[in-house]
């Protein structure tokens, strides 16, 4: 059972980072499950302080995460609209083939979002789109960092127990 637990701990906190740039999966958040099933084992000690600190770092950075980009749109002169689009220029970007899909859709989406709301001012509505844009990179940097800090505090836990687990 603590194998078992250890792998979808690891699993989780992968998925952390991969979720850090999916607007999808909340990255800190599923890292941290990752290093409470860690912690549930027989062989880990239950660390409730860490685990609190971590679990507090998570939360906060999940709450951050829907302001973030908002705050880089409207910082910009954004509308509602810019927002709407960097979102849903996200999600396609993310479904598309082409690299940094992702980047680029959050920056076209808001530009077209911005467009729909004023057609006549397309130098504000890229100004809001840069800020949109900045505001996506700012968020991901800040969710990876976080589930890249819990994936090492993960391997140091267990590299200091790994002969007991095997």
């Amino acid at each position: 059972m603590d194998i078992f637990l250890l792998l979808l701990g690891f699993i989780l906190v992968c998925l952390g980072i991969v979720g850090s740039f999916l607007p999808v999966l909340p990255g800190p958040l599923t890292s941290w499950f990752g290093l409470l099933l860690l912690h549930t084992t027989k062989i880990i000690p239950m660390d409730w302080t860490f685990l609190g600190i971590t679990l507090g770092l998570a939360v906060l950075i999940w709450i951050l995460d829907y302001f973030i980009p908002a705050m880089g749109t409207k910082r910009f002169g954004g509308t509602k609209y810019g927002v709407y689009g960097t979102t849903i220029g996200l999600i396609v970007g993310l479904l598309s083939p082409i690299p940094f899909g992702m980047l680029i859709g959050a920056f076209l989406g808001a530009f077209i979002g911005e467009m729909l709301y004023d057609s006549k001012d397309t130098n504000r509505a890229l100004k809001a789109s840069f800020g949109a844009f900045l505001g996506f990179l700012a968020s991901a940097t800040i969710k990876f960092s976080i589930a890249a800090v819990y994936f090492v505090l993960f391997l140091i836990q267990f590299w200091e127990v790994k002969g007991e687990f095997f």
